[in-house]
């Protein structure tokens, strides 16, 4: 017996933190909920399937429909594919949690615009949300730790690709799955740049998000 066929999930429900439910929208496909997380299996007019996610739907979910979903994370092969996408998101939030990190009043200049507020991840590890953008900042003795071949002047790291510089470096201080982005992106170098501020995706082959800033997509 597989883990997705374990009697709990086949009853729909997982026990402890974080919480974990299954079932169908009104609308038929599937759904799922990991605390205050979202997530569906959307139907694209191709046929094919996507992972979608939304947050704090304050309804069951038999009665949740496509419009409470609104970012897209990729293609589903099916539903157990999609099970196992919220499994490990469930994996991430816990061990999330366990890390201990801190939510912190800040209104430091980054490069990106003043910060709307940080993450404490450890002594002199920072993230920063922006209105646009953000990143990790790093202390000059944290900064010093880094390959001089990754090291970014001035300590700043920007969320999206730059981020994995900090996680292979201090892999203690992130979760299985971010480590797991972390690798894969640190070895797609085609997918970035060096820049001023770290490493900047590729333009052409990555669409600009000009919305709030939501580091990884799995900020749950």
């Amino acid at each position: 017996m597989t883990m997705l066929e374990s009697p709990i999930e086949a009853a729909g429900t997982t026990t402890g933190f974080p919480e974990v439910a299954f079932g169908h929208s009104a609308d038929g496909f599937a759904v799922a909920r990991v605390a205050d997380t979202a997530f569906a299996m959307l139907p694209s007019r191709d046929g094919r399937h996507y992972l979608a996610s939304g947050w704090r739907i304050g309804r069951p979910m038999e009665q949740w429909v496509r419009a409470d979903f609104y970012c897209q994370s990729g293609e589903l092969a099916n539903e157990a594919a999609f099970r196992a996408q919220v499994m490990e998101n469930a994996e991430h939030q816990r061990e999330k949690r366990a890390l201990g990190r801190r939510e912190i009043r800040s209104t430091a200049s980054t490069p990106w615009g003043p910060s709307q507020g940080g993450t404490l991840y450890a002594e002199d590890v920072v993230f920063h949300s922006t209105a646009g953008h953000g990143g990790i900042h790093l202390s000059a003795t944290r900064n010093r730790m880094v390959h001089p071949m990754l090291r970014a002047e001035g300590g700043w790291y920007e969320e999206d690709e730059a981020w994995a510089i900090v996680a292979i470096t201090f892999p203690h201080l992130f979760t299985a799955f971010e480590r797991r982005c972390a690798e894969r992106t640190i070895k797609d170098s085609g997918e970035y740049r060096s820049g001023p501020f770290g490493f900047v995706i590729d333009e052409d082959r990555h669409q600009i998000y000009a919305g709030p800033s939501n580091f990884i997509g799995w900020n749950g």
